[in-house]
């Protein structure tokens, strides 16, 4: 019996209907394709048709992912004609569904598996691949314990580093062939997983401690060893550790971890917008941060660095930085406080005659006290910013910034249309979901959605292309200048974030500015007299060779 051959099982290859009748004799295809040669736009049309007819979004994830195993360059494609519909099927929100069923729907592995019980494996794990020290540009990795919103899923996330691989190559084209999707699998403390007949992770709890951090080193170690060019992302991991690998390790290894700096990056692409508006700089503002996990006290990070430039000193600047967490105001007579949170922590003789309800110092209280100009959310605590929060915040200044950007919608602090309301339009908006434009007084009140896919293939192209040794601090901000640059916020109701309808375009603005900077910061590898061609000639199309 004659097998498949494999050209057609390897989706890098295959071009299914668009074979030549010259190619189908040259590889062996004769008989095993219908008659009709299609072209890619063809084969494009039909796949959307294909895509269009289910109603679920899950429905619709599956069959992506399908067509994503089968042929890469048609699946690229497809998502990059319709990337704005897209986005949210193959990553956030719809993926957070797929993960919760990843082990019950099991199809296909796309990754590499790192077991914590075998870290002598790491290296044999990547030599099964096959791939030289100058073939892989980008490794995604994630332990999956804080996904989305939703939570420690194990192995199950392993969808995340694919889905972010995805994006990486849809918005800035990175050539799909030359990265890496890795699962670190540590255990999970998902009671539900764990009692799971279908589950095919590790069936233990978590592990931490010594253990873990040496799994972390070892990992490191090898793939920069032996992928000396890969950019290396972390993706997910819990907000114990997250931070804690980042600064113990970016000054060492190529690294970027997305949600420290890439949503903080984002965040700050809105606020340069705002600011636009406001006439104010970085020194002038009041942040309050609502929800002082990984994310918020990143973003409170960057947005404290950006005041020192503005003239504060550190300490100074970290003084109009205010934390709340499920214990109300984060104040510095709090036992346990992780490491990130101590920073901002406020003196307790600065609150000794605050408001309090039973016991906590709370969001409507602290925002009477202080008038913050900037409003950030990251909680994922529906509907915290309610009408007298809103109205509080308008109260104390004329123009405040609101960004909830928790997400999915269910998530979320507020809705923009119930924001635009309560602020009689005043708040400069930006959220972390995607929403149609609000009405409002004969006013179009177009909200950006501050997604950190605006920001992240960009930046990793950028790095590619630069070969930058480390990600700078100013890199970060060269990429955030770029995606505000792409926005007028000035007109009344005008959105503080570009839309992703042109996110290739988008992300080539991001990866020139990245990579001049890495040049400045004397940490490029390569040179180009031309940054923008370099860029262009960089990025991989989804078309057929």
């Amino acid at each position: 019996m004659t097998s498949t051959p494999d050209i057609l099982k390897n989706p890098l290859t295959n071009k299914g209907t668009a074979f030549s009748q010259e190619e189908r004799h040259k590889f062996g295809l004769i008989g095993r394709l219908p008659a009709a040669i299609e072209t890619l736009e063809q084969q494009v049309n039909r796949a959307y048709q294909q895509f269009s007819s289910y109603e679920k979004d899950i429905e619709k994830y599956i069959f992506l992912d399908q067509l994503h195993n089968r042929n890469e360059v048609l699946y690229y494609r497809l998502l990059t004609d319709h990337l704005a519909e897209m986005l949210p099927i193959v990553y956030d929100p719809t993926v957070g569904e797929a993960i919760k069923k990843w082990s019950r729907d099991y199809r296909r592995s796309r990754a590499v598996y790192l077991d914590i019980n075998h870290p002598e494996n790491i290296r044999t794990s990547f030599e099964t691949l096959g791939l030289g020290a100058n073939d892989v540009d980008l490794i995604v990795i994630s332990d999956a314990e804080e996904i989305l919103g939703i939570g420690d899923w194990g192995v199950n996330g392993t969808d995340i580093s694919v889905g972010k691989l995805a994006v990486y190559t849809a918005a800035a084209g990175i050539d799909p062939s030359r990265v890496i999707a890795v699962n670190l699998d540590v255990g999970t403390n998902n009671e539900n997983l764990l009692n799971d007949p279908t589950y095919l992770g590790n069936r233990h709890a978590r592990i931490r401690g010594e253990r873990y951090d040496n799994m972390i080193d070892e990992y490191l170690k090898v793939a920069t060893e032996m992928f000396p060019n890969a950019l290396l992302h972390f993706e997910d991991f819990g907000p114990s550790n997250a931070r804690r690998i980042l600064e113990a390790n970016r000054n060492k290894y190529r690294l970027f971890n997305d949600d420290v700096q890439g949503t903080g990056a984002i965040v700050m692409a809105a606020l340069f917008s705002a600011l636009k508006v406001t006439k104010q700089n970085f020194a002038e503002q009041r942040l309050v941060v609502y929800g002082a996990g990984t994310a918020g006290t990143g973003i409170a990070d960057q947005i404290c660095a950006m005041m020192v430039r503005d003239g504060l000193s550190p300490e100074d600047a970290k003084k109009h930085i205010w934390l709340i967490d499920i214990n109300g105001l984060v104040t510095n007579d709090m036992p346990n406080l992780p490491n990130y949170q101590q920073t901002y922590a406020r003196p307790t003789a600065e609150v000794a005659n605050w408001n309090k309800e039973g016991g906590k110092i709370r969001l409507l209280e602290v925002i009477k006290q202080i008038k913050p100009t900037i409003l950030l959310g990251t909680s994922t605590d529906h509907g915290a910013f309610n009408k007298e929060v809103v109205k509080a915040l308008c109260a104390g200044v004329e123009r405040p910034i609101l960004l909830p950007i928790s997400n999915p919608t269910e998530k979320i602090e507020v809705m923009p249309n119930d924001a635009i309301e309560w602020s009689d339009g005043k708040a400069l908006i930006s959220v972390g979901i995607p929403v149609p434009p609000v009405q409002y007084k004969g006013v179009n009140y177009e909200i950006g959605q501050a997604n950190n896919a605006l920001l992240y293939p960009g930046l990793g192209l950028g790095i590619i292309v630069s070969g930058a040794k480390h990600v700078t601090d100013n890199m970060l901000l060269a990429a955030s200048k770029a995606v505000a640059s792409q926005v007028n916020p000035q007109d009344l109701g005008a959105s503080l974030i570009p839309p992703v309808d042109n996110l290739r375009a988008s992300s080539a603005t991001v990866a020139v500015a990245v990579a001049k900077q890495a040049v400045e910061d004397g940490v490029a590898t390569k040179q180009s007299d031309n940054w923008v061609q370099t860029v262009q000639d960089a990025m991989w199309q989804p078309v057929y060779r």
